[in-house]
């Protein structure tokens, strides 16, 4: 990990998800499969910033099975131009946004990733994380295995290739029964479209419909809506399904695993618009505004969100204390990737390009913030420190989320505790620490509630993780 990124890592307050996916699969020659695919990237763009890629396939040209791999570092709409797509025929695209977790920021990694084999040519896109990558990368090097990136989907491509010489389905299960972790893929095996979701279910898949038979593959429904495809389905944990010109076929791995999808999906990850395994992201959202008022009801003169995860739960939380909800913060549209800068000063100044105060909403009143949640402690510190200089009287900081305070194995970027203020300090000490008035978490008790059941991995709340020794 370079200088940059690492300062950039410790000084960003949010969690960053991995990445994200989508595919689709025609039974007939398109010339507007890549350009819809670029546009449920874009749909997608908020689970990765750093690179985008899709790889195109024709598999009824007279060279069966071509596959074309676009990618680069940078947004979507960087990375690709929709005109330039539309010279490209095709029936079969897999897609990527990444942010790193496991594996550098580097073109290298840059995903899909593709290769030949016995089954024919392999590409594939990954969203999640293997916490058993080193034991695998060591037998696959002692048995002569070259890596050209220190991404884990590349591990999981090379046991495909090892295990090629059994089939499309017995190859894939073969895999499966190797890598442990969280995993959403999307794969091109020859002519054949695979969706794979883990055991767990940390990470989400779902399956959609276009007209004439054309299926989608997607990590959220936010993307099928956007390209007009109906929803069917979300993959099930430790499902597998492949898509061909004889329709969709579905095929299990595991049965046996404790389903856990990550709650922070909900909480941070998702757009609001996604419904993921039956459940509204929005609903989630405001409900936690609502519980947060009840756990520690305050008095105060208006409600505002941190754009734009913690703008659903204040409107939940105005709604319930009858509290008038303003728009207090603004957000910078137009922001990408962003570096750490080398000086202080330019460091105070980037998260007043990311974020702005509205002082006439803020001035002289008790304000109630709400985001999303709190994890390193210092782009809230220099959130408050903002209202307060732009005249607000009072702040009482809230959170849809209880304390982050522990690490994640599963595609998130917090991979030590000492990255954790929850972890280090107490709600007072955190309170003194980012100079708020008062300060309050969402229960873990609410969150349980509001999700309707404990089939969750909470671990980065809990310490408690649904794969046994997942931290080794």
């Amino acid at each position: 990990m370079g200088d940059a990124k690492y300062m950039n890592k410790y000084n960003n307050e949010k969690m960053e998800e991995e990445c994200g996916v989508f595919a689709m699969y025609s039974p007939v020659l398109m010339t507007d499969l890549a350009p819809l695919t670029y546009y449920g990237l874009y749909a997608l763009q908020h689970r990765g910033q750093e690179s985008a890629g899709m790889t195109l396939c024709d598999s009824f040209g007279e060279n069966r099975v071509r596959h074309k791999t676009i990618k680069n570092m940078g947004l979507v709409s960087e990375v690709f131009s929709v005109d330039d797509l539309r010279s490209y025929t095709n029936n079969i695209v897999i897609g990527h946004v990444r942010y790193s977790t496991t594996g550098s920021s580097n073109i290298q990694n840059c995903q899909p990733l593709g290769g030949e084999s016995m089954m024919g040519k392999i590409s594939i896109a990954h969203n999640g994380n293997l916490v058993n990558i080193q034991k695998l990368k060591e037998e696959l090097l002692e048995e002569g295995s070259l890596f050209q990136s220190t991404s884990d989907t590349e591990l999981i491509l090379k046991l495909l290739g090892k295990n090629s010489k059994h089939g499309i389905e017995e190859s894939i299960r073969r895999t499966l029964s190797r890598i442990t972790g969280s995993f959403a893929l999307v794969m091109i095996i020859n002519d054949k479209l695979i969706g794979v979701r883990d055991a767990q279910g940390i990470r989400p898949l779902c399956l959609g419909k276009k007209d004439n038979g054309i299926y989608v593959l997607s990590s959220e429904t936010c993307a099928l809506d956007t390209i007009g495809a109906e929803f069917i389905r979300d993959i099930e944990p430790g499902e597998f399904i492949i898509i061909d010109e004889n329709g969709v076929k579905s095929y299990r791995f595991n049965s046996s695993a404790v389903k856990a999808p990550c709650s922070f999906e909900y909480i941070y990850f998702a757009r609001p618009d996604s419904v993921i395994d039956g459940i509204d992201v929005h609903s989630v959202r405001y409900e936690a505004g609502k519980c947060l008022y009840r756990q520690q009801p305050v008095e105060a003169d208006v409600v505002i969100g941190v754009p734009d995860s913690g703008i659903t739960s204040a409107i939940g939380y105005a709604e319930e204390s009858g509290i008038p909800y303003g728009v207090g913060l603004v957000k910078n549209k137009y922001m990408g990737r962003t570096f750490i800068s080398p000086t202080q000063e330019l460091r105070e100044i980037s998260v007043k390009v990311k974020l702005n105060p509205i002082k006439k909403v803020v001035e002289g009143k008790r304000v109630v913030v709400v985001d999303d949640s709190l994890v390193r402690g210092t782009t809230s510190k220099k959130l408050i420190q903002m209202l307060l200089d732009a005249g607000a009287k009072e702040i009482h900081f809230r959170l849809a989320s209880p304390i982050v305070k522990s690490e994640c194995y599963f595609g998130i970027d917090i991979s030590s505790k000492k990255e954790l203020i929850g972890s280090v300090m107490s709600v007072d000490e955190i309170k003194e620490e980012i100079g708020a008035n008062t300060l309050e978490y969402l229960t873990l008790e609410n969150l349980r509630l509001i999700l309707r059941d404990n089939d969750f991995c909470m671990g980065c709340f809990t310490g408690k993780y649904p794969i046994a020794n997942a931290n080794k």
